[in-house]
């Protein structure tokens, strides 16, 4: 069983602590540990100098009976989805794909949020970050870190979660996405949305060299730079455009970001 001791110090090795990171976490991949999700917290703030985290809020999205065309979705057949939804406020719980770590961070008495009804992140010494947020650019604050030296921290999990990929793909000129959300007195439109994030992976190789790794407990913990995270993914797309999608068939971002290539390559050709 894991305590606070054992993460702390296996979290130092990484050496981020002047260094503001962005970090993606799952408690269950280290096995138990004393205190759960706040101890991991609690040891992550003390290795590291700023610490963001997204609390995104999937519950809060609404699908309209028609809209633009090739936006990854299909239009009208969400009618029981958007009965459930939830109108989006800033203590609005994060949702569960984000894990509890997450969530913890989201109610400690220092963090704050950022205000994007779908998109939001938290975080503690972090508001330089997340004021780098707008509707129109949701994934501001990685931008924000990455001008700031920041590195990403994976605390048990792959890049399949990893938030920061998203933004090297907006920087790379990869489609984005039109989604709507719902607010107490409203619906708005909310651009910038990102695609599938199932095949991140594949990027993995290419980071080798940038990555410091350790293992602590069960969990494999990775800590890598966002300035060469996001060169490594435009080195990538521009070998390879469709480098990264998912092999999906019914993937309609994935589908989508094809569609959109395959009109460029028509008009180009």
């Amino acid at each position: 069983m894991l305590n606070f001791t054992d993460l702390r110090t296996g979290l130092f090795k990484l050496g981020l602590s002047h260094t503001p990171v962005i970090a993606h976490a799952s408690l269950k991949a280290f096995g138990e540990v004393v205190g759960g999700a706040e101890t991991l917290l609690r040891a992550t703030l003390d290795s590291v100098w700023a610490l963001v985290m997204p609390t995104f809020t999937y519950k809060t999205m609404v699908t309209p009976e028609t809209g633009p065309a090739n936006n990854g979705l299909t239009y009208g057949g969400e009618g029981d989805l958007n009965r459930m939804a939830e109108p989006f406020t800033p203590d609005f719980p994060a949702d569960r794909m984000m894990g509890v770590v997450s969530e913890a961070l989201r109610r400690h008495s220092r963090s704050r949020r950022s205000l994007h009804p779908i998109l939001s992140f938290a975080g503690i010494h972090a508001d330089k970050f997340l004021a780098a947020q707008t509707l129109q650019n949701p994934l501001g604050p990685v931008g924000a870190l990455a001008e700031a030296d920041g590195w990403i921290l994976l605390l048990g999990v792959d890049h399949t979660v990893n938030t920061s990929i998203h933004y090297a793909e907006r920087l790379a000129g990869r489609k984005q996405f039109l989604r709507w959300a719902l607010l107490p007195d409203r619906i708005i439109e909310c651009p910038g949305f990102p695609g599938d994030s199932a095949g991140f992976d594949a990027i993995d190789l290419e980071l080798v060299n940038e990555t410091r790794q350790v293992t602590i407990g069960q969990a494999t913990v990775r800590a890598l730079p966002l300035r060469g995270l996001i060169g490594a993914v435009d080195a990538r797309l521009k070998a390879d455009p469709l480098a990264l999608l998912c092999d999906l068939s019914d993937c309609e971002r994935c589908n989508a970001v094809r569609e959109t290539m395959n009109v460029k390559r028509a008009a180009a050709g």
